[in-house]
């Protein structure tokens, strides 16, 4: 924003006044949204996720298509594998498990993650 000299001068007329008055006025809003674009962190963050997220994706796309095609199939048999032993599972587990403890499932599910953790850091601690 470039500010002229102020000149006293008898010369400008009303309609110049009001001229150079909306000038600066829309000059000042301009750097008044440029201020608070760069004061809004929280979308400049949002902004970076978004583009590390895109840049991620096509890093995993060029990698995914560098691997050989037979570990690939390796890689979808076993997760096939795995959708068919969880499904046997969840089944076993409604036919087997009493009602009182189905009805718990997430809690005994997110304590079984705890134990397995504290587990996991407590052996990692002792080395």
């Amino acid at each position: 924003m470039t500010q002229q000299p102020f000149e006293e001068s008898s010369s400008a007329s009303p309609q110049e006044l009001r001229e150079q008055v909306e000038r600066t006025r829309h000059e000042l809003g301009e750097t008044v949204e440029a201020l608070t674009d760069k004061a809004d962190v929280k979308a400049r963050a949002q902004e970076k996720a978004a583009a590390l997220k895109v840049q991620t994706a096509e890093t995993a796309q060029k990698l995914a298509e560098k691997v050989p095609d037979p570990v690939k199939e390796k890689a979808t048999l076993a997760a096939t594998q795995v959708k068919a032993k969880a499904g046997q599972a969840e089944q076993l587990w409604q036919e087997r498990a009493p009602e009182q403890v189905r009805d718990k499932r997430k809690l005994l599910v997110a304590g079984a993650v705890a134990v397995v953790a504290l587990t996991l850091l407590s052996r990692r601690k002792r080395r």
